[in-house]
């Protein structure tokens, strides 16, 4: 059965949030409208809706030049086993002594490695993106220079990639907090796959509120993975939620943001102790002071 898509741009947050409520009333519905930031430093939010039959065009065009967004692109989405198809799509990836790997690749699984199970199906997080990939390979380098363990956070874990990969390699209990319910739902029944029941406590909090965290911190290892705004606004936060000498892992920072996050977070008391990119994306690590 052909699906439809209708997908625009607009400046700002605020604007797009409104936007996405306008189209949440039109007629036809749509089964899903969702709002995200264009990762180049515009300012620029997409909004894009989803339709089981086909958009009305004339509301849509009406919509869009009473918000001030660019026309909709309307298009139809075949028929397709979109997973599938995706999982042939993604190879295997290793990051140090981190393997990541979907079911369907269950046979390449090197016995050396530390396997991470993350089906396409997933959330944001497979380990292909060049955040998570750098992450997990800073989080490889502070296990190579005798990082031991510790309390572990995951900001934003999506698919609690981070979190499992700590949880695989360091001895106490991991949290992994997302704002997002879904993911969070996501997070667990990954940890279930991988065998980590019990060992990774995932919660729905934004940023550190949540009592769970209020309760573990102070933290000796912090990731999040999430994008320049959001972690900047966490910074104070991740000050006081950071023990004297913790680490910090941030990603979701485009090359040309790197500067700015790293003068906020120095001064909230971090020093930039590494800094790697994977073309367009920067990871920090972070000490605190």
């Amino acid at each position: 059965m052909t699906t439809y898509s209708a997908i625009t741009t607009i400046m700002g947050e605020d604007a797009a949030s409104r936007l996405a409520e306008a189209v949440e009333d039109l007629t036809p519905e749509p089964t899903g409208v969702g709002t995200f930031e264009v990762e180049d430093g515009s300012g620029l939010w997409e909004v894009a809706s989803y339709f089981m039959d086909r958009p009305d065009a004339g509301a849509l065009a009406v919509l869009s030049a009473l918000h001030d967004a660019r026309p909709f692109t309307i298009s139809e989405i075949p028929d397709q086993d979109w997973v599938s198809h995706v999982q042939r799509e993604l190879a295997p990836v290793a990051a140090g002594r981190f393997f990541v790997y979907g079911s369907h690749d269950a046979d390449k699984v090197p016995t050396d490695c530390v396997p991470l199970l993350i089906d396409a199906a997933m959330a944001f997080g497979t380990g292909h993106h060049g955040t998570t990939l750098g992450c997990l390979r800073a989080f490889d380098a502070l296990l190579d220079a005798g990082f031991a363990g510790g309390k572990v956070v995951d900001i934003g874990c999506g698919t609690a990639v981070l979190a499992m990969a700590a949880a695989k390699v360091l001895p106490d209990l991991v949290l992994a907090s997302d704002i997002d319910p879904v993911a969070v739902e996501v997070a667990t029944a990954n940890v279930a796959a991988n065998g980590l029941a019990g060992r990774v406590d995932c919660v729905v909090a934004a940023g550190f509120a949540a009592p769970e965290l209020a309760d573990a911190a102070p933290f000796d290892l912090i990731f999040a993975n999430i994008l320049k705004g959001p972690l900047i606004g966490l910074a104070p936060e991740m000050g006081d939620a950071a023990a004297p000498g913790a680490y910090v892992i941030l990603s979701g920072i485009l090359n040309e943001q790197a500067d700015e996050v790293t003068r906020i977070y120095s001064k909230n008391g971090f020093n930039v102790i590494k800094s790697d990119s994977i073309v367009d994306w920067t990871t920090l690590t972070l000490r605190k002071l």
